[in-house]
């Protein structure tokens, strides 16, 4: 009987450490710095980063302590910076990069935190030239976008 309640004990503390909570981080003035959620003392789930003056930094999914999924980052004047896929704590697939005025100003395909794959320059919204990536070199360049189709399936850029 004393093995079935120190056992059942056991459990029931392991499940309150394993409690999933929501937690929110201040800066030393008491502004918020960071909400989301905590499982097994690691972040999980959605999470909103803010600069000192209260604009929002960066949104998006941890799975135990890494970025996941689709995150956004923003300036300190709360215009858009870039945006973009996260796995295992690594960027990948697309990412878009925004100028001041929060058009796209190029995007690319990464692979691991580099370049790898296609990068897209804009000016004033229109394809102005393209690059090709293998693990952050760049092994082609092309002017027009006449000569990137010429050389490239369109189907690649999905």
């Amino acid at each position: 009987m004393k093995k079935l309640i120190l056992a059942l004990l056991i459990l029931i503390s392991c499940n309150a450490f394993a409690e999933k909570k929501y937690q929110r981080n201040y800066y030393d003035d008491g502004a918020i710095k960071s909400e989301g959620w905590i499982e097994n003392n690691k972040k999980t789930a959605f999470w909103k980063f803010y600069f000192e003056n209260g604009a929002i930094q960066k949104e998006g999914h941890f799975l135990q302590n890494k970025e996941v999924k689709y995150w956004k980052f923003y300036t300190k004047h709360g215009t858009i910076e870039k945006e973009g896929h996260f796995k295992n704590g690594k960027k990948n697939s697309w990412w878009l990069f925004y100028d001041a005025q929060e058009k796209i100003q190029h995007k690319c395909q990464l692979q691991d935190n580099q370049k790898n794959g296609f990068c897209l320059m804009y000016k004033n919204e229109k394809l102005i030239s393209a690059a090709k990536y293998k693990a952050g070199q760049k092994i082609k360049e092309w002017t027009t976008f006449a000569s990137f189709k010429k050389d490239n399936n369109l189907s690649d850029l999905k």
